[in-house]
């Protein structure tokens, strides 16, 4: 049967249409690119998706790293961005003296990826001592609402798991801050206060030594002075020079411990 000229014409039109719906039009080269902000958000994204705990941030590190040997005691420095910035604003403290002085710290982390990863970042590495540094992504409601409970659960669990594997501890204060620029309006201050308390009560009765960074670094509104760090959370390297005493100090305690 012959089609009406119009009809074959409607029919022809559908069929070659209908393929070119099904391809992906190519990009614009005028699109614009996505800011920093859009690509690290989608950075930390896959991340999470992917690697919650970021194991895979230390692991090449972690293998080219020898056995302790018989010099300054090994001491592994587990934490956030306080711990990892510390690394690059003062190498020099990281280079073996007093102590061979090891940094984990990983930005933005809570205290639960931090418990996740302690075993490769902490345990394997067969320190003397560890220090832990974590709580101020909790306070700030990194990965979710805040319960000091569930973080101070993460603490225990974390030195639970060095004591047992005869590694002494030293157990740091949240660093003061009265405000969290990529989170704010939680006036974390009080409960910095707070979990501090419960965290030096912890260590007083577990064998660990408390190190009392924030008491340190505060101001009177409890917040971090201003000549320590400009941002009113991370502590800059005149910040970390009057942390570093006080460490070489709890380490040197955390040693003589049994």
């Amino acid at each position: 049967m012959k089609l009406p000229k119009h009809l074959f014409c409607l029919l022809l039109l559908g069929t070659v249409g209908r393929p070119a719906l099904a391809q992906t039009p190519p990009a614009s080269p005028a699109a614009p690119r996505p800011d920093a902000a859009a690509a690290e958000h989608q950075r930390q994204d896959f991340q999470l998706r992917n690697d919650w705990a970021n194991l895979q941030r230390y692991a090449a590190a972690n293998q080219r790293l020898p056995a302790p040997g018989a010099g300054p005691a090994r001491v592994v420095i587990i934490g956030n961005s306080i711990t990892e910035g510390w690394v690059k604003q003062d190498s020099a403290f990281f280079a073996g003296k007093p102590y061979a002085y090891i940094g984990r710290g990983i930005s933005g982390q809570a205290s639960g990826q931090t418990l996740v990863r302690f075993r490769p970042d902490v345990i394997d590495l067969k320190p003397a001592v560890v220090v832990i540094l974590v709580g101020t992504n909790d306070v700030a409601e990194n990965n979710g609402p805040y319960n000091p409970q569930t973080t101070l659960n993460n603490l225990m669990s974390m030195v639970e798991l060095a004591q047992a594997h005869h590694i002494r501890v030293v157990l740091g204060s949240v660093a003061p801050s009265t405000e969290f620029w990529w989170r704010k309006g939680l006036n974390p201050a009080p409960k910095i206060i707070a979990l501090n308390q419960r965290i030096k009560a912890y260590a007083d009765q577990h064998n660990c030594v408390y190190y009392d960074m924030h008491s340190a670094l505060t101001d009177e509104q409890h917040g971090l002075k201003k000549a320590y760090g400009e941002d009113g959370v991370h502590p800059n390297l005149a910040g970390y020079r009057v942390m570093e005493p006080l460490l070489n100090q709890a380490v040197a305690a955390a040693l003589k411990r049994k």
